[in-house]
């Protein structure tokens, strides 16, 4: 048996020793020097960060270089989490003419990285009967963290018949996939039917009430009114488009300039607003009466998809850099961006820099100019600022450097 004092002892000679090597853990790499906005963790201020074995390691004043492989001097730019794009369609395939293992989806890392994505969410381009499919030839397969809402049309967004077939609708099938994937599948996605049966949004509904996950509403109902819609939506259900001007859906905006009443009171009930850009889901109409009367977007899904990305929507620092020209404050530009869509998705686990979180980070630029942003009406509004993706890291590791911060100097 062991004497209380050798007890004291050993353990003190463990703390020592685990104290001592978490001191010289080696830093793969040092971000010195840059604001660190962190709304998780109220963090806004000048500070570094380190990153070892692709986590977050140590967020503070001054981190000493000496066990540091790498060192980038953020200066001058913002350090954040990486950003969060939850409404994309990505289940990029052969098919002609669809988003469903079609050529209107598209390669997640081709197109994240490059704005400060780390995460996105495919909004219901596939359905319990080709989600595994979806999984093995995109999710598994890609850098960007790939999560997903589960369309409630049993093989998600074919464009045709098959999506107007209530049949497919198993509430039980879907249920048991969101079971068998539950840190992939974060909700379901109940759009583009064109029937005036409540059905599907009734069966998409059960799902997420059996699974504790938002509802997905992304229109593209025209036998739906929007005062329907939001009735039906719980707190915490999500609806995108929110600033579009088309006729399948009342706008939010009026035609005397006003946000409707019952807009607000779906804010208040908890219901979230998302501004899901695409080719046809944000005019200039709509978003900037809303923003000055207090109506703002709870996230920036931009609908991420072939036609979108040259269009209008171009990419989610450009529909944040709209935000910011018109108006709103650049730090809730950036909650916008990482922890609001985290806390929608009900992935608090993410957005963040806490201490021990997988390194997913950006570093943004603001850039001063004259700079043109378009809605998806073709109009233009001029701005005299734009966010731009300086490094994104993806778990620790560096994969967008535009200027070449992590780069070695190339010397004669």
């Amino acid at each position: 048996m062991f004497s209380g004092k050798a007890v004291k002892r050993a353990l003190a000679l463990f703390l020592f020793s685990a104290f001592g090597a978490l001191q010289a853990q080696q830093i793969d790499l040092l971000i010195q020097n840059g604001h660190v906005f962190d709304p998780k963790n109220k963090l806004d201020t000048i500070l570094d960060v380190a990153i070892a074995n692709g986590k977050i390691y140590q967020v503070a004043n001054h981190i000493a270089v000496k066990n540091a492989k790498k060192t980038v001097d953020a200066t001058g730019m913002y350090v954040c989490p990486g950003l969060i794009d939850i409404h994309t369609h990505v289940f990029v395939g052969s098919t002609p003419g669809v988003f469903a293992d079609g050529i209107y989806s598209l390669s997640p890392d081709d197109f994240t990285f490059r704005a400060g994505i780390t995460t996105v969410v495919d909004a219901g381009t596939s359905g319990w009967r080709n989600f595994q499919k979806f999984k093995k030839q995109v999710i598994d397969q890609s850098k960007t963290r790939v999560l997903a809402f589960l369309n409630i049309a049993g093989w998600g967004m074919t464009g045709d018949s098959l999506q107007q077939d209530v049949s497919t609708m198993d509430v039980r099938k879907a249920i048991g996939m969101v079971e068998k994937h539950p840190d992939v599948i974060v909700g379901m996605k109940i759009g583009h039917f064109e029937k005036k049966t409540w059905e599907p949004f009734e069966r998409a509904l059960q799902v997420v009430s059996d699974t504790d996950r938002p509802l997905f509403v992304e229109c593209h109902l025209p036998q739906y009114s929007l005062e329907d819609q939001l009735d039906r939506m719980r707190p915490g259900d999500i609806i995108t488009h929110s600033f579009e001007n088309i006729s399948e859906r009342r706008p939010v905006v009026d035609t005397t300039g006003n946000v409707l009443p019952m807009v607000f009171e779906a804010r208040k009930k908890g219901i979230l607003f998302d501004v899901g850009h695409g080719g046809a889901g944000f005019w200039f109409n709509q978003a900037i009466p809303a923003l000055e009367q207090g109506f703002w977007p709870n996230t920036f899904g931009t609908d991420l998809h072939r036609f979108s990305m040259n269009a209008g929507m171009k990419d989610m620092l450009n529909v944040m850099s709209k935000y910011l020209n018109m108006g709103m404050p650049l730090k809730e530009v950036l909650l916008r961006g990482s922890w609001n869509p985290a806390k929608a998705i009900q992935r608090e686990d993410l957005g963040s820099l806490s201490i021990g979180a997988d390194a997913d980070i950006v570093l943004l630029s603001v850039k001063e100019g004259k700079f043109g942003y378009v809605d998806a009406a073709g109009n233009r509004i001029n701005g005299n600022r734009k966010l731009e993706a300086e490094l994104t890291l993806r778990a620790g590791k560096v994969v967008w450097d535009l200027n070449g911060l992590t780069a070695t100097l190339f010397q004669r």
